[in-house]
């Protein structure tokens, strides 16, 4: 893999002063909630997960950076240069990708290597979201994580589901969830070494983890791609926890009952949109993955 040099894209200062401001407003409704609901002290069991487990700061999700080769003209521009990843040149402010750690370059390296192993592997789509049920298979009694939320079924019917389901998760951070009783009726064994034989498209927490990836590359990671990818990771949240065992119709999720099969081709074609919506933010990734090798 090598970089290509981009010629610079020059922006004047109200024109990236404005995609600044637009960034800001964007991200704000998916922000202040959350950021009152912790002032409060109060837990969400679907919304949380986006800045607890993912542990991107709201200030930093809030950040705007413009990406590789933009220069940003004017004075204001100065701004970014408290930040070590910037330089000063004749024509503004911009990204110093000459002088990227070996660090950085070697996660990017390694991050081109899993996106492009996904690319090329066929998704597969017959999960059914079972592994939020194995994370609370025969689980003790006030042992689950969101235990101020009722279960849709008696721990029993609920063993009797995920033990006549076929539960096939191919990710390996959500099977380190699954209860110990659980893990054995996995199809797959995975584990973090092998996260880049094992990780493929359709799956909902492989998408969803685009947004790490985005926010990991950051500040060179375009702030637009990641608010799209915060933005996906929010929708499939939502789908991801209505197809648990969780009753979160209090909060406005209506089940999806991935235990008839109505709900499981409900679940099947939210799956294939949410792939589908993955594509181009991959091969956006990518295309920086590239810029910083």
């Amino acid at each position: 893999m090598s970089a290509i040099a981009e010629s610079p894209l020059l922006l004047a200062e109200p024109i990236w002063r404005d995609r600044q401001r637009n960034h800001a407003d964007r991200v704000r409704p998916w922000i202040e909630p959350h950021r009152d609901r912790a002032a409060r002290g109060e837990k969400h069991p679907v919304w949380d997960f986006l800045f607890n487990y993912y542990a991107f700061r709201p200030a930093w999700l809030r950040r705007w950076h413009p990406g590789p080769d933009v220069v940003l003209e004017g004075p204001g521009a100065a701004e970014f240069l408290r930040w070590p990843e910037y330089r000063s040149g004749a024509d503004g402010v911009q990204l110093n990708l000459d002088a990227v750690p070996e660090k950085r370059r070697q996660f990017a390296a390694w991050l081109h290597r899993l996106l492009t192993a996904m690319q090329d592997r066929p998704p597969f789509f017959g999960c059914f979201g079972l592994h939020e049920w194995a994370m609370v298979y025969r689980q003790a009694a006030g042992a689950q994580r969101h235990e101020d939320w009722p279960l849709r079924h008696a721990p029993e019917e609920l063993a009797r589901i995920v033990e006549s389901s076929a539960i096939c998760c191919s990710h390996f951070d959500a099977f380190r969830f699954f209860t110990a009783a659980a893990r054995p009726l996995n199809k797959l064994q995975p584990a973090r070494t092998d996260v880049g034989a094992q990780e493929q498209r359709g799956c909902l927490h492989a998408n969803m983890d685009l947004y790490k990836w985005a926010f990991k590359l950051a500040p060179y990671a375009p702030s637009e791609l990641i608010a799209d990818a915060f933005a996906l990771a929010r929708d499939i949240r939502a789908v991801d926890m209505r197809a648990s065992p969780y009753d979160l119709r209090g909060l406005g999720f209506e089940p999806i009952a991935i235990e008839t099969a109505a709900g499981r081709a409900e679940y099947e074609r939210a799956q294939r949109r949410f792939a589908a919506r993955g594509e181009p933010l991959r091969a956006r990734l990518l295309s920086v993955c590239r810029r910083l090798a």
